[in-house]
């Protein structure tokens, strides 16, 4: 009998502070960063982690707090000891990795729960979230953005590059209708040419010299005027569409620009579409465009995230490290809502939800963000 009495105890005093240290627990949030802080690409790990050290003085909790660990950049090895690291000190939720072929590695972890910035893949799996402004997201909002202008013959330009059958299969799933596919080149020197075909160059140029050759020989002021105003064209004749979404970036994007202009595509009749190009202002000195359209993030906020970044450490940051800024608010949304977070489905919100990016939300399996179309117009971004 007594020793049942102490057995009874020694088990209340037990799962008494079992219990007090698993509440003790709840309110402290740890997070774990999986970025690669050393070796080449060190210099875009160390930008994640000084944006959430920005996320963590907005937050200002003592009792939230980041453990950084170096994973690399695609070192199936660096990666898998660095999450043993965190996964020793019982953290149970971490920002990364970064690079999107890290992905299919961690999704054996599924006791963890990973929020990675990729974009590649927006459908969350058990126990991984991408966070990354997604090809349908960005799609969407241009889909919507060319029924407003009321253009319905577009050609969606993208390199033959390892990125290809991605977009195929994001083109497949996507809602666009009536639209023509044109996969060009990622060589400059061949690129030119194919867009010659595609606008249909040498037939137009030729229509141009065949309709002055009508002018050439006569008197009349009426035939001199209409050869003063053909003197003026390089072409003549439209090209058979009104539109175009071209799904590149940098360099590669503006010698697509570049050829499109020079083909003499009238940029009053075409509309010019891209992806998101995260405010890049050398697209500026590309003065051969007027105008170009895409869907990006809030302006207002990626400036001011810009600067209070800059103000902190003496440099401006990696563009994509504004989406572990928002990771880290919904983490500590969730975590201050739902009083803890054990799966994936404690960050999944029915309502959507609002950070420095703008407005996401989680529909069909997938991570949706919200984004406004902007206009580079005479050196700056005009929301459309």
């Amino acid at each position: 009998m007594k020793k049942k009495l102490i057995f009874i105890i020694i088990y209340i005093i037990f799962f008494f502070n079992s219990n007090l240290l698993s509440q003790n627990d709840n309110r402290i949030l740890k997070v774990g960063l999986l970025a690669p802080l050393t070796g080449n690409y060190s210099e875009l790990g160390n930008s994640f982690l000084y944006s959430l050290q920005l996320a963590l003085e907005e937050i200002n909790d003592k009792n939230v707090s980041i453990v950084p660990r170096d994973s690399g950049f695609n070192d199936e090895d660096k990666l898998n000891k660095a999450i043993q690291d965190l996964r020793d000190q019982d953290i149970k939720i971490i920002i990364g990795p970064i690079s999107h072929e890290e992905l299919d590695n961690v999704k054996k972890y599924n006791d963890l729960i990973f929020i990675s910035p990729s974009n590649i893949n927006p459908r969350f799996s058990n126990n991984i979230i991408s966070v990354g402004i997604s090809l349908e997201s960005q799609l969407f909002s241009i889909i919507d953005f060319l029924k407003k202008e009321k253009k319905n013959k577009t050609v969606i330009m993208y390199p033959n590059n390892q990125y290809k059958n991605l977009i195929d299969e994001k083109l497949n799933n996507s809602t666009l209708k009536n639209f023509k596919r044109f996969i060009y080149s990622p060589n400059p020197e061949v690129l030119t040419g194919e867009i010659e075909i595609l606008t249909n160059y040498s037939q137009r140029k030729n229509n141009l010299k065949m309709r002055k050759k009508l002018y050439e020989d006569k008197e009349d002021e009426q035939s001199i005027k209409e050869l003063e105003r053909l003197d003026q064209l390089y072409t003549l004749g439209e090209v058979n569409f009104d539109s175009v979404i071209i799904i590149d970036f940098g360099n590669s994007l503006k010698s697509v620009l570049t050829s499109l202009v020079y083909s003499d595509v009238d940029q009053n009749r075409v509309l010019f579409t891209t992806i998101n190009q995260w405010f890049d202002e050398s697209i500026f000195y590309e003065n051969t465009i007027k105008n170009l359209y895409y869907p990006s993030i809030n302006f207002s906020e990626f400036k001011k995230y810009n600067k209070t970044y800059y103000r902190k450490f003496g440099k401006y940051p990696n563009e994509i490290t504004i989406l572990s800024y928002d990771a880290l608010g919904l983490i500590y949304y969730a975590w201050k809502k739902n009083g803890k977070i054990v799966s994936t489905s404690d960050l999944l919100f029915k309502n959507k939800i609002k950070g420095k990016i703008g407005s996401f939300s989680f529909k069909d399996g997938k991570v949706f963000q919200e984004l406004s179309i902007y206009k580079t117009d005479k050196n700056t971004f005009t929301k459309f």
